[in-house]
């Protein structure tokens, strides 16, 4: 689809600051774009390739300026940009429509309109599936769970009982949610399975990653809270409760009976220990282990974690042993040598 830089502003409540009558033909980051494409910069990272990229227009804030480049200024370039990708985007997205004659769906499942589940895939007894759910092949749904409207479940998700699917939920592709929390008790020397009994509810607009795993509470719930979004391979343990709009990346664990606030971010890596509170609007940077509660708008970085700001200090210090090793030897060496002076 060919549209002129005017176009794709008008979309996207922006500003025209260049040639507005640009045909754009495709979309590309800023680095790899070429002629014709459009890009956007969002991160002061890339503000180098500005002037050096190919790209015939680029999407930026309201306070940015090109002597060479034609660009459409925006409140948030990314949420701009996300926009304009359905509507430049040449490829067609495959989902499946209607129920597959190879899908097993229990007769006492319950379906409401216009759901679709694709190739083997299996849907147990009790199942309630809201309207416009789509279900990819070789998902399976365990018995008397219930899943809202508008979701979207990938291939090969495991689904387990009684689990909780609120609306407009993304779950990719090898996810298991509702797998038993990790409970045992130590009876004469050896470790007893402790029955985990509880499940696991997923509030609305939530997007969970690819191989990602959600253990099921003891009792309880373990919660997801509206609006979170969680990048692959993330371990979330039983009874811990996320709050709502939390960004979880990739490679993080959280240990049993955890609680995050609102709007928390864990940055790659991160190691969570049980039984601790993580106060609104956090920040945990990458590779951090948390052993102790935070409180709300803490920043912190390191294992154990401390405030980031003491945690650079400390790393400033660590970089310089050599050199203090060095000069304390050399003040040891000195206060020998006067100590010898006077006792002469």
């Amino acid at each position: 689809m060919d549209i002129t830089v005017k176009e794709i502003a008008k979309l996207i409540d922006g500003e025209v600051i260049g040639n507005p009558d640009i045909l754009i033909f495709g979309i590309s980051g800023i680095k790899e774009a070429k002629e014709g494409d459009i890009t956007f910069l969002a991160n002061p990272k890339y503000s180098s390739f500005l002037e050096t990229t190919k790209a015939s227009c680029i999407i930026v804030d309201r306070d940015t300026s090109s002597k060479t480049k034609t660009l459409i200024r925006v409140d948030n370039p990314s949420v701009a940009f996300s926009k304009i990708i359905n509507i430049l985007n040449k490829i067609d997205i495959y989902y499946p429509k209607g129920i597959h004659p190879t899908a097993i769906i229990s007769d006492k499942a319950k379906l409401e309109k216009n759901v679709s589940i694709g190739a083997y895939s299996v849907v147990e007894d009790g199942v309630c599936i809201g309207e416009n759910t789509i279900i990819y092949p070789n998902c399976y749904i365990g018995h008397s769970v219930k899943i809202g409207k508008d979701c979207l479940i990938y291939p090969s998700v495991v689904i387990r009982e009684n689990v909780i699917i609120k609306d407009r939920v993304i779950i990719h592709s090898g996810t298991i949610i509702g797998s038993d929390g990790f409970g045992y008790v130590l009876v004469d020397g050896v470790n007893q399975k402790i029955p985990q009994v509880g499940t696991v509810l997923i509030e609305d607009d939530v997007e969970i990653g690819a191989n990602v795993t959600i253990d099921r509470a003891r009792f309880d719930k373990t919660i997801i809270g509206e609006g979170t979004k969680i990048d692959n391979l993330v371990q979330i343990a039983h009874n811990v409760k996320i709050g709502k709009n939390c960004i979880i990346i990739s490679q993080v664990g959280i240990s049993g009976s955890t609680t995050l606030g609102d709007n928390v971010i864990l940055a790659g890596q991160v190691g969570l220990v049980g039984h601790i509170n993580i106060g609104d609007n956090s920040i945990v940077m990458a590779q951090s282990g948390v052993t102790k509660d935070l409180p709300k708008n803490s920043k912190v970085f390191g294992s154990p974690a401390k405030d980031h700001s003491e945690a650079k200090r400390i790393i400033a210090l660590i970089d310089k042993l050599p050199i203090i090793y060095k000069r304390l030897k050399e003040l040891e060496k000195e206060i020998e040598e006067l100590k010898k002076s006077k006792n002469e």
